[in-house]
């Protein structure tokens, strides 16, 4: 079967890609935006990509099914083409569900932070106990070098997102995988642009919810007052809890690099690992928890995590020159912005900190967090604040309460002046964007490394 794919280049459909490949299907596809790391993947796995829309791909290559991403929507012409025509499609999500999700132990990682790293971390645990997982991650963790593949039964882990599904299923992704193992790390008001409220996407959780059978597992953040609110709605599956409840850490190192794990109160063992910030604790905590659920004692688990290797723009170090070093993160929410900078805080110390921040989810272009920015960039010495031409609202205000640490830039060129103007040996440069930021992290190292501005 040819499967072509529009908006093939998102973390998702990228996964669905690799899979479908990997299943033995014919695969191409179709992005506006065509960047690493899931172009370079993509192409390495022998999919045909093409740069935009034009409609005359379909004729091109015939598929025998297009697997219409959510960020297509009604009046592109290679949509009106593929509805006039009368060809066949369907969703990410549900050709996921129909082709490999079925008859598998499904472990679902759901939440507004953390899911690519609980998912990541999951993967790695079981895959350490010798049980091969299959796997569709909206990242790439490093100890696998591949977003999504499809492993040995029974066990597959999934990043389980909540937003919508297709321009013709408004349904949260997640509501299609039908997980045995559902993993709930947090709940926030996110995506402004398809949720009106908090309590919106509350209800798209409870509909998750009542897809976990009886003889299934919750694992909830025990601390998160929106998933208590979640799952007073109704639950219907046992429920274990973390950070408070039945999974806790104690003992822990100030920059979450080791800690204990406890199960109801009796030690399971010591985590000694690379990873860093209270977050990743809560991370592994539910990881544990959720592979205990497939078999893995919880002390095997935790000998796992000491070689688990992060994940690809998760406070990713992208290298180092003049003594400036500079990370790449993927944090495009307040909260995430300010726990990631309390992660790099908690490692590197009193060391400058410069966070240079790309608003651009949708949420973000809509202004909805405009007045949690300055607050979430609180623990950097300095912030540079790129202002794409698309953003739809004025940064100023933001650079303006963070006094003489914040900056405002319109062009990438101005972005990296000024951050070698405030950079000096020591300097930590954290680089936070959902997108590619115009490889801003390569340009900013080889400026470094050449000495000049």
């Amino acid at each position: 079967m040819h499967i072509h794919i529009l908006g093939i280049c998102g973390t998702f459909m990228a996964g669905v890609a690799l899979l479908a490949r990997a299943a033995g299907h014919t695969v191409s596809g179709c992005d506006a935006n065509v960047y690493p790391p899931m172009s370079t993947q993509l192409a390495g796995a022998g999919i045909a990509l093409r740069e935009g829309y034009d409609p005359g791909q379909l004729a091109e290559f015939q598929p025998d099914m297009i697997v219409v991403g959510n960020v297509m929507s009604r009046g592109r012409p290679i949509v009106e083409t593929l509805l006039d025509g009368n060809l066949p499609y369907t969703s990410g999500p549900a050709w996921l569900a129909e082709h490999v999700l079925r008859d598998r132990h499904v472990l679902a990682v759901a939440g507004t932070h953390g899911k690519t790293t609980t998912s990541s971390l999951l993967a790695w645990i079981l895959d350490d106990a010798g049980l091969e997982p299959g796997f569709l991650i909206g990242g790439i963790p490093a100890n696998f070098g591949q977003s999504a593949r499809l492993g040995r039964a029974p066990f597959f882990v999934v990043e389980a997102d909540e937003y919508d599904t297709a321009f013709f299923d408004k349904r949260s992704k997640f509501v299609h995988y039908r997980p045995r193992t559902l993993v709930l790390n947090n709940l926030e008001f996110d995506h402004a642009d398809i949720f009106p409220d908090l309590a919106a996407i509350q209800r798209q959780f409870h509909h998750l919810l009542r897809t976990v059978p009886g003889a299934g597992l919750v694992v909830a953040n025990g601390d998160d007052a929106n998933l208590t609110e979640v799952l007073a709605l109704g639950c219907w599956t046992p429920v274990e809890k973390f950070g408070a409840g039945d999974w806790e850490a104690r003992d822990f190192a100030a920059d979450g690099s080791a800690f204990e794990v406890c199960h109801q109160g009796v030690r399971q063992g010591r985590v000694a690992w690379s990873q860093s910030g209270a977050h990743n604790v809560h991370n592994a905590l539910a990881a544990i928890a959720a592979a205990r659920h497939a078999g893995v004692p919880s002390e095997r688990a935790i000998h796992a995590l000491a070689r688990f290797e992060g994940v690809k723009r998760r406070l990713e170090t992208r290298g180092a020159a003049n003594g400036v070093t500079v990370y790449d993160d993927f944090a495009h929410h307040p909260t995430a912005i300010a726990t990631t900078l309390a992660g790099l805080r908690a490692r590197v110390g009193d060391r400058p900190i410069i966070a240079v921040l790309e608003p651009r989810s949708n949420t973000m272009k809509l202004g909805v967090f405009k007045d949690s920015l300055a607050p979430a960039l609180a623990a950097a010495d300095a912030v540079v604040l790129y202002q794409a031409p698309d953003l739809g609202w004025d940064l100023d205000a933001v650079a303006t309460a963070l006094g003489s640490r914040g900056q405002v830039c319109h062009t990438l060129d101005d972005t990296l002046a000024a951050i070698r103007e405030r950079a000096e040996p020591g300097t930590q440069v954290l680089i936070m964007s959902n997108g590619g930021f115009g490889g801003i992290h390569e340009r900013l190292l080889q400026s470094l490394r050449a000495g000049g501005g």
